[in-house]
């Protein structure tokens, strides 16, 4: 495997979505906002290069919220093929361009906490992870249930993002896996706080003030995730893209999903709670490579014993991980939890 590889070539047809408030201003005061800046592009449309990678992928992270408002992030798996990108038809969006779409053969495992919401229309982020070649693509669109079972997904975003701190795995499928009964809680426990700590990978779903999702990826060195006690944890933002869509979202809506996936065992973490950037540069100082830290605060649990069938080799860390840092100090203070709407 190459430690650097060229992500998916970004979309360059169709009208560029805008960028939400909370974007432009977290942009603002991160230092992006210098004349002429715009972010990276964005499209409606999924070029063929693209096309041709999702039909690659065996699974799928999907962000979204439960009946209850909860933001969730779930892990969707298949064959190669699973995916597939199906083109709009002319006309369909209010600016005369059309929105392409994903057909994707698979719902969430019973027991998921996005099962339900799954069944019938919602608003999604997705993300699409290639680790073997550290490549990745975000979507963001509103999914509606199919025979089959299956999901059909209209997309209002399109969008790939660098290479940067992906680590490198191949997958295999374990023969005869199936997934065990999801264990739910309201805190986390010993074991789950050690897949934390070692965790080199986890992805995220967030949203806007008007419930629209996005899924992203977070990776670094084992230990990057930090563990205040069972219900608050905080992770470094570092140098990225400068689309600041999960940062832009929290700005607007402070809830958010984490997905954590054990790689040997296919087993699942799924967390939902709320979430807040912390720019005090005095607490990034303290964490290498932070531009910035977020904080999350856990409201509920779920575990599920060999959620995917996927097992995946050892990896190979990204060369772009700064080292992890050291346990949180007692005197380092977290902010206490936000409330969201819906939450219980």
């Amino acid at each position: 495997m190459s430690p650097h590889t060229t992500p998916v070539p970004a979309p360059v047809s169709g009208a560029a979505p805008v960028a939400v408030p909370g974007e432009l201003a977290v942009r603002r005061r991160a230092g992006f906002d210098r004349p002429g800046y715009s972010g990276p592009s964005r499209s409606r449309r999924i070029p063929p290069v693209a096309a041709r990678f999702l039909t690659e992928q065996p699974m799928l992270v999907v962000g979204a919220a439960d009946r209850g408002g909860r933001l969730w992030a779930s892990l969707l798996t298949g064959p190669p093929g699973f995916l597939r990108a199906e083109p709009g038809a002319p006309g369909t969006m209010s600016d005369g361009e059309s929105s392409d779409a994903v057909a994707i053969a698979a719902r969430p495992v019973a027991g998921d906490p996005l099962a339900a919401a799954l069944s019938g229309p919602v608003r999604v982020g997705m993300i699409a992870l290639q680790p073997a070649r550290r490549r990745r693509m975000r979507m963001n669109g509103r999914a509606r249930p199919t025979a089959g079972p299956g999901l059909r997904v209209e997309l209002d975003e399109v969008f790939s993002n660098c290479p940067k701190y992906i680590q490198g795995r191949e997958p295999w499928v374990e023969p005869g896996s199936t997934p065990g009964v999801p264990l739910r809680g309201s805190e986390l426990t010993p074991d789950q706080q050690e897949l934390i700590r070692r965790a080199g990978t986890f992805f995220v779903a967030t949203a806007d003030r008007h419930g629209d999702v996005d899924a992203s990826h977070r990776g670094g060195s084992p230990g990057f995730v930090q563990l205040r006690d069972a219900r608050r944890l905080r992770w470094p933002d570092y140098l990225g893209n400068a689309m600041f869509c999960t940062l832009g979202n929290l700005a607007e809506n402070p809830a958010a999903g984490l997905l954590f996936v054990d790689w040997a065992s296919g087993d699942t973490l799924q967390l939902t709670g709320t979430a807040r950037t912390d720019w005090d540069e005095r607490h990034a100082a303290e964490v290498p490579g932070a531009e910035r830290l977020v904080e999350f605060t856990v409201m509920e649990v779920v575990a599920t014993p060999q959620a995917s069938p996927l097992r995946w080799t050892r990896a190979e860390y990204s060369k772009f991980n700064p080292p992890a840092p050291g346990p949180i100090s007692a005197a380092d203070p977290i902010s206490p939890p936000t409330s969201v709407p819906g939450s219980r």
